[in-house]
């Protein structure tokens, strides 16, 4: 019975969503491939047809399999989608990587969005953001607030498990994907974003992902590497044959350390340092 209640649930949450993006007209997603931008993009579609466009940012912290996770979805969906080059070195506070430097970087990107929105006729730019993400210290959601961006399927109550399900039951290859963010995550507030640290993290994070491990981070201080994996795959990390490729691959990437973060994965684990600070 309660299956059923939880069912029920969402469909509510769903039929919200579509009639949400119905009221909208039409719609600019910005699609970065992920889970939730993904069912975003796959019900607007269905719901708008080509009222609707996708368009994905090109830049120096977005990681190439995202970009063809993105590629590969709009074209199953039969999606117009488009991309922007983006700039992040350009953009004020983004190499300072001070704790707002989401919210610098959001603006920058999503004022552009805005602007090809308007060039396109369309009336809204939606994203991804969904009822979880007001859990975490997320500087990003100002920018969205300040430039009115849309967020269907927060407004729809739908969660991360929600969204996951609805992806299932539309068939979409995203619904088990693990969460992805901006490469800039993995380097600690104050400390200076380069393309070269960029580089390795994307580098490193692709060496575990071809390992076959999930909800893949390499967070970088300094010369040390900390991985963070799937706590039910931490396990893996030790077994001899995999931890020397990994250390082997690490040292080659340029790191002098290699540890493994025994907490595994958490997403948007350096904004523990901003709590330890306020603490103290």
């Amino acid at each position: 019975m309660a299956r059923g209640n939880k069912m029920t649930d969402l469909q509510v949450k769903k039929n919200k969503l579509v009639k949400n993006l119905q009221e909208l007209g039409s719609v600019l997603v910005a699609f970065s491939g992920g889970v939730d931008s993904s069912l975003l993009l796959a019900l607007a579609a269905k719901t708008l047809g080509n009222r609707c466009l996708a368009v994905t940012a090109n830049s120096i912290s977005y990681a190439e399999h995202e970009r063809l996770d993105a590629q590969k979805l709009a074209t199953r969906l039969g999606v117009r989608h488009l991309y922007v080059d983006m700039d992040q070195m350009g953009v004020p506070g983004f190499v300072e990587n001070g704790p707002d430097r989401c919210y610098y970087c959001k603006k920058a990107l999503f004022t552009k969005l805005k602007e090809l929105a308007a060039r396109e006729g369309l009336a809204a730019v939606v994203d991804g953001s969904n009822v979880d993400d007001s859990s975490d210290f997320r500087p990003g959601r100002r920018a969205l607030e300040e430039l009115k961006i849309v967020s269907p399927l927060q407004a729809a109550g739908l969660r991360k498990e929600d969204i996951r399900a609805l992806s299932r039951e539309l068939g979409l290859f995203t619904a088990g994907k693990s969460s992805y963010a901006c490469l800039a995550t993995r380097i600690p507030y104050g400390e200076a974003i380069t393309p070269a640290k960029l580089a390795r993290v994307e580098q490193a994070e692709d060496l575990l992902m071809k390992q076959g491990f999930t909800d893949v981070r390499v967070r970088v201080h300094g010369d040390l590497a900390r991985i963070e994996v799937n706590p039910g795959q931490i396990t893996l990390l030790t077994v001899m044959h995999t931890r020397n490729k990994v250390v082997q691959g690490m040292k080659k990437l340029g790191f002098d350390y290699v540890c493994v973060d025994m907490e595994g994965f958490r997403s948007g684990s350096m904004n523990a340092q901003l709590k330890n600070k306020e603490q103290h």
